[in-house]
């Protein structure tokens, strides 16, 4: 009986015999579609499985995590120890580290974890040397670097682009512009506001009859292909996270090789040993990462500006940042008021919709607006403020303002 891998296998050969036209375009839809079935069931663990293993969970801190990725005893150990103070075992021979290594750094204000994660070979995403686990961990991370050896990064960079993606990982790309509404009746409905170039009405409802669905509207608002399609449908196995290449050993390279290494997209040069270009590294992390930091100022003095309330861009409402301070406080929460000059009046009231994105408001990276927040009662509990240690988070009885900056 053949396994899933095999059949993985033969589905793969029998599309790269098949030449694409209109002819085998339909069939060519259902094999990618099966495809993608396979590659799902494979990745799904088992019920009577051991779990991720051990060593591999850990318990997770901070605002943001990134995940060190890349193949064994390229240096991803030391950049770790390099960064966080954290050590990590690193020797000259391969395979060091065994579990995930987990460190933190503050940078711009935000604690942000760091998961050094054993190296990983060819064939991860089929479990070789433990690669699912591996992947698994780096798959719930906001941000990871593939480490790479620079004396032969764009090999290394195109096998483990491929272990990612083979494991529902996309790499710096947004989820595809597309609507799908499964329905009980009406057939297939497809609608585009686009010219599609490489995807036809038969390969779709290829697609749409091996996922054994009959009655769907699809609204492709982009220029998609039969991939972007499948990773809609497998939406739950599918993860959009950026990365950064870091090339590790730029000591042992010329200034020439270093020019090349720079036109590569997404990447960032450096040197664990000698903790050179660390700093742009750390940059590039804090801009893929998106994050915003608020700054809380107690009425009638000025911002606080040393110990920010980070959030991420992704959840950045009012609510959020209350209940970044403390959860209490939300539910007295009565009304925001931005102030800034980037804001067309002087201020800008948010209502008392506590699902409003601040970072709508007028914030930008040279002017910070002023937030202020109204709570509903007039009585606070000064104990929680003094237990946590800030001067009422800003919020007296009345009224309170926070700074928020970028």
């Amino acid at each position: 009986m053949s396994t899933t891998a095999d059949k993985i296998k033969q589905i793969e050969d029998e599309m790269a015999k098949t030449q694409k036209n209109k002819a085998t375009s339909f069939h060519l839809g259902q094999l990618k579609a099966k495809l993608a079935k396979l590659k799902r069931e494979l990745l799904t663990p088992s019920s009577s499985g051991g779990g991720a293993g051990v060593g591999f969970d850990v318990a997770r801190t901070g605002v943001a995590s990134v995940g060190f990725i890349g193949f064994p005893s390229v240096g991803k150990s030391t950049l770790m120890s390099k960064l966080t103070g954290q050590h990590s075992e690193a020797a000259a021979y391969e395979f060091t580290t065994l579990t995930t290594v987990p460190g933190q750094i503050l940078y711009n204000g935000a604690k942000i974890q760091i998961l050094d994660l054993p190296g990983i070979i060819q064939g991860a995403k089929d479990g070789k040397g433990r690669g699912r686990q591996v992947i698994a961990v780096a798959k719930t991370c906001h941000l990871i670097f593939i480490v790479l050896d620079v004396n032969k990064p764009l090999t290394d960079k195109k096998i483990i682009e491929d272990e990612l993606e083979g494991f529902g990982i996309r790499i710096n790309k947004s989820p595809p512009n597309i609507v799908f509404k499964k329905k009980d009746k009406g057939g297939i409905n497809i609608t585009n506001t686009v010219p599609m170039t490489h995807i036809d009405h038969d390969e779709i409802k290829a697609v749409m009859n091996e996922y054994k669905i009959s009655s769907a509207d699809i609204a492709i608002r982009c220029d998609a292909t039969i991939d972007d399609l499948i990773d809609v449908l497998e939406a739950k196995s599918r993860s959009y996270i950026p990365v950064i290449y870091a090339l590790n050993k730029i000591d042992a390279i010329s200034i020439e090789e270093l020019d090349l290494l720079y036109r590569i997209p997404n990447a960032c040069p450096i040197s664990s040993e000698h903790g050179w270009n660390v700093d742009e590294l750390l940059e590039q992390m804090w801009e893929k990462l998106n994050l915003v930091r608020v700054y809380t100022k107690p009425k009638g003095k000025l911002p606080d500006y040393t110990a920010p309330v980070v959030l991420r861009s992704t959840r950045c409402t009012v609510e959020d940042f209350c209940n970044a301070i403390h959860k209490t406080i939300v539910d007295d929460f009565r009304v925001a008021i931005v102030y800034g000059k980037s804001r067309m009046k002087t201020s800008s009231q948010l209502s008392n919709d506590r699902r409003h994105k601040i970072e709508q408001y007028g914030v930008t990276t040279k002017d910070p607006p002023v937030v202020r927040t109204t709570r509903r009662t007039n009585v606070y509990q000064e104990s929680m403020a003094s237990s946590l240690g800030r001067d009422t988070f800003g919020l007296g009885p009345v009224a309170g303002q926070c700074s928020m900056r970028v």
